[in-house]
């Protein structure tokens, strides 16, 4: 039963994502997606490159969503709810339609750092996997970095391996 299931049953290890330092460019993080997983056509879910500082202690995540938002142009950034809203209703169809204008240009040349997602929930081992979902559905996250004795970095969890032990035990019943 998936409530007898620990975060240790499920979680993948650290290699099987790519990693960097902090301060590499988005246009490096996108070379390293580009071979470790377009090239591969390896995709995993999801789709994402873990964010280090130099003693190897896990800052964040960079996932594909992170970078186009790091490219996107400045003046296309709304500040508030309200104009990401009352852009939808104005009925504008293409906000960015030349992906490669100078501007995203020197976009990428940002530090992931000011990108990423910072890693702010973890998982112990010993945690049941209803806790990381819990973490995760209510802090929007695919990924969670699953730390033992609140500190080493052992692995991380995703959530389609909750889904998918969560939903066979459903259909089970």
């Amino acid at each position: 039963m998936a409530g007898t299931k620990t975060v240790k049953d499920l979680m993948v290890g650290v290699f099987d994502f790519p990693h960097i330092p902090y301060w590499f460019t988005i246009r490096q993080a996108i070379g390293i997606i580009r071979v470790s997983f377009l090239s591969t056509k390896k995709y995993p879910q999801p789709m994402a490159i873990l964010v280090f500082d130099e003693k190897y202690n896990l800052l964040g995540t960079l996932g594909l969503k992170d970078i186009l938002r790091g490219l996107e142009p400045r003046f296309l950034r709304p500040t508030t709810k309200a104009q990401v809203h009352a852009e939808d209703e104005s009925g504008l169809s293409v906000l960015w339609d030349t992906p490669f204008d100078t501007e995203s240009k020197k976009n990428a040349e940002r530090p992931v750092s000011e990108v990423m997602t910072s890693t702010k929930f973890f998982v112990k081992p010993e945690d049941p996997i209803t806790k990381a979902a819990y973490l995760m559905v209510h802090n929007d996250l695919a990924l969670l970095p699953v730390l033992e004795d609140k500190k080493k970095f052992v692995g991380l969890i995703r959530m389609i391996e909750i889904f998918d032990e969560l939903s066979t035990a459903i259909l089970a019943e």
